[in-house]
């Protein structure tokens, strides 16, 4: 089936939304958060556990997943979602951030971007259809077009060559797309040049995608930044399409965000932070690494009811953290995971009930950050 969105309630005073997005292999609720699956795993979870917190959707990376194990052999093993066992929506990017990012192993033409693995050094081109080509082998739900990201700061000139050339590929991905399943997600870009932004808008809007995503944000700019070109961006979108905010995901960034009518989020911050020994909560980020948790049999949270703060005191998972285990890794992602699945609950319920404003100014004055 093809990707339908439909919206389910607004809040009266921002503008702010709940909906559905349909797709093949389920419905999802937005506003919503995807965790980032980077190699067909969400590190620290196996898919029943995701399921069990909520998730209805998980991100894949296309650079890593064409690198190995290939596309194609994912393909002939059945797809991605039984490569994962993971029977929900599956998103898939272009692979276009993480070549980018490879700013001395690459070469951006109009044709194609040309790079080098960072696994082995051998040569290999991406182009707008070689990206989508891969995303329909792997049988994602949701696949991004190829596009041109920028980090800040970089000048007008360089980031207008972007967005011409970001326009000029979503046009050939378009193109390119013959799976009639799920929907190809066009990109806006335009770097922190706000004409830039509008034209990129409008451009890529015209070629009438069934979803957008704003991308080139979180890429060094700031906060202030950052937000500025999400509140210029996100209502200029199609108001019956989704919104998707390309790499951005605080709980604070997420309040923000959706309150411009921002609908699909993605992040690592809930997995790498509880890597690194730091969970949210919800009287904001608590670090088990300090020292004055050494003997603390509180658990990390005590409004959260997931299996880590049911079971564990932070003396526990400090020493975890200490002892390097693995289970250190895994209970704190659990926590993390947990914690944002049912952030969002919160906030789909509180623009249903007509309160989201309200619950803003509540999170924000509690510590969330």
């Amino acid at each position: 089936m093809a990707i339908s969105f439909t919206v389910t309630a607004r809040d009266p005073g921002t503008d702010a939304r709940t909906g559905t997005v349909a797709c093949e292999h389920g419905t999802l609720s937005t506003p919503a958060f995807m965790p980032v699956g980077t190699a067909a795993t969400v590190k620290g979870v196996w898919p029943g556990q995701l399921r069990e917190m909520g998730y209805d959707c998980v991100l894949s990376n296309t650079y890593h997943l064409y690198l190995r194990p290939g596309h194609e052999r994912i393909r002939n093993l059945g797809g991605l979602h039984r490569f994962m066992g993971w029977d929900r929506v599956l998103l898939t990017d272009s692979g276009g951030y993480q070549v980018f990012s490879l700013s001395s192993l690459r070469k951006v033409e109009d044709g194609a971007v040309t790079f080098r693995s960072h696994i082995d050094g051998s040569l290999h081109a991406l182009s707008p259809e070689k990206a989508v080509a891969v995303q329909e082998a792997l049988g994602s739900d949701i696949r991004m077009v190829l596009d041109e990201c920028v980090e800040y700061p970089a000048g007008r000139r360089e980031v207008e060559e972007a967005v011409r050339r970001t326009t000029g590929w979503a046009r050939r991905s378009r193109e390119a797309s013959r799976r009639e399943e799920g929907g190809l997600f066009g990109i806006v870009q335009g770097g922190m040049f706000r004409d830039l932004r509008v034209r990129s808008v409008e451009e890529v809007c015209a070629l009438d995608f069934p979803g957008y995503a704003i991308g080139g944000v979180s890429v060094g700019e700031g906060k202030e930044l950052q937000r500025e070109m999400v509140a210029l961006t996100a209502p200029r979108l199609p108001a019956e399409k989704p919104r998707y905010l390309m790499g951005v995901g605080t709980p604070a960034d997420i309040l923000f965000a959706v309150s411009r009518g921002v609908d699909l989020f993605d992040c690592v911050l809930p997995t790498r932070n509880a890597r690194n020994g730091m969970l949210f909560t919800s009287a904001g980020p608590l670090s088990v690494k300090q020292a004055r948790y050494a003997e603390d049999p509180l658990p990390a949270d005590g409004n959260c009811d997931c299996p880590t703060c049911r079971s564990f005191s932070r003396a526990y998972l400090r020493h975890l953290y200490l002892q390097k285990e693995i289970l250190s890794s895994m209970l704190l992602t659990v926590h993390n995971l947990h914690f944002y699945a049912r952030w969002m609950e919160r906030i789909r319920q509180a623009i249903m009930v007509g309160n989201f404003g309200e619950f803003v100014k509540e999170s924000l004055g509690s510590g969330v950050e």
